[in-house]
């Protein structure tokens, strides 16, 4: 403490004889010191220039000391700045109710040099302690927000436009960053690839993890289709160069990965251990399109499966990851495979319908922002092509 920098400080106080004694004692350590007659100017200063200590006299006039402490820790940008109350020997009840309103320390007139020294290094390191602690949040909350933009950089743009097709998204992230995301895009054959996949992480890791994993898919599925091959194939060639490449971080994704041809309306696809989309037909009825093998990057030489099915006209793909029927509410019950299916209203369009379903998730969990990510993907077909 014997080293501690000096500060600036600022002295409040009606006494000339005092604030004469407090800044010559302060300026002796080196402190910079700025005076002031009473509460109101004191205020009016400390809104003006930056201080590391504030020494308060209680009793003032024009505007005494509880009421400059009370509006300074109603301020926002000088609630935390230390105050250390002056007061008399016999004001020990005043002293514990500014401490109680968040004065950092007392001292009692006279004034011992020794103890105002002591108290003012006491409280110049606790306050750039603070300052460095807020400096560090104020770097991480910057470095998120680089990683959030970094991500939406991953996620489509802007969805593919097929006449007698909609094609719809939602993702509520529920940190700055997430795990799950979604794309789609049209190959040179003009059919329609939609994903959706959900890390197993959450955080930063689990969002560079995302970006990895969606870059693969994409990458491989365009790749196979330029060289005249399946491109489903990409989950496959996807998972093998996760497995054998980052086998160490122990992550792994849960993928949803369809091809759809807009003229026939066949649908090919691989369900790596996700939540089991839903094929709801025109007339209300319900399929399940079931998992056809293991999560993404889990295990080499991993099988996947590849089944077909065929959307109608009036018929509509959903899929989704865990966020949502896995969102629990205030209680710990999960919102589940059942209320999502009585959610689901045939006569809302691909968007509408989303909004529908994230605001029910919303109610039900009667939070603002979900506890885990939330992402879903909707293709209706409402007429031929």
């Amino acid at each position: 403490m014997a080293n501690q920098p000096p500060g600036r400080i600022l002295v409040i106080d009606d006494s000339e004889h005092n604030r004469y004694l407090l800044a010559r004692q302060l300026d002796r350590h080196g402190h910079t010191v700025v005076t002031a007659i009473h509460g109101r100017q004191g205020l009016e200063y400390a809104q003006q220039q930056p201080f590391d200590v504030i020494l308060l006299d209680l009793m003032m006039p024009e505007m005494d000391g509880f009421t400059v402490l009370d509006q300074l820790k109603c301020d926002s940008q000088m609630r935390h700045i230390p105050v250390i109350v002056i007061s008399a020997i016999d004001e020990i009840d005043d002293v514990v109710r500014c401490i109680d309103a968040g004065a950092e320390d007392y001292l009692t007139k006279p004034i011992n040099t020794t103890l105002l020294h002591a108290k003012v290094n006491a409280c110049l390191e606790r306050k750039r302690l603070r300052d460095q602690e807020q400096a560090h949040l104020i770097a991480i909350r910057y470095e998120l927000e680089l990683g959030r933009r970094m991500q939406a950089d991953f996620l489509p743009e802007r969805l593919p436009h097929i006449d007698g097709w909609e094609i719809a998204a939602a993702f509520v992230p529920a940190r700055e960053v997430a795990g799950d995301f979604y794309d789609a895009f049209i190959l040179p054959d003009q059919r329609l690839v939609c994903l959706l996949g959900d890390v197993c992480d959450k955080g930063v890791g689990a969002a560079i993890f995302m970006a990895l994993t969606r870059s693969l898919l994409r990458a491989f599925a365009e790749q196979a289709a330029l060289n005249g091959d399946d491109p489903l194939r990409a989950v496959a060639m996807t998972n093998e160069y996760i497995a054998r490449h980052h086998h160490a971080s122990r992550t792994f994704s849960t993928i949803f990965f369809a091809i759809i041809d807009p003229a026939s309306g066949t649908v090919q696809y691989v369900n790596a251990g996700h939540p089991v989309p839903i094929l709801i037909r025109a007339d209300s009825r319900v399929e399940m399109l079931l998992s056809t093998g293991p999560a993404v990057g889990w295990i080499t030489n991993a099988r996947f499966t590849t089944e077909t099915t065929k959307l109608e006209i009036g018929d509509r793909l959903f899929a989704y990851t865990d966020g949502v029927t896995e969102a629990r509410s205030p209680n710990g019950a999960l919102f589940s495979e059942e209320r999502l299916l009585a959610t689901i209203d045939p006569a809302l369009n691909g968007a509408r319908h989303l909004e529908a379903i994230q605001r029910a998730v919303m109610a039900y969990t009667m939070r603002q922002q979900p506890e885990d990510d939330l992402t879903m993907l909707v293709v209706w077909r409402y007429s031929a092509a």
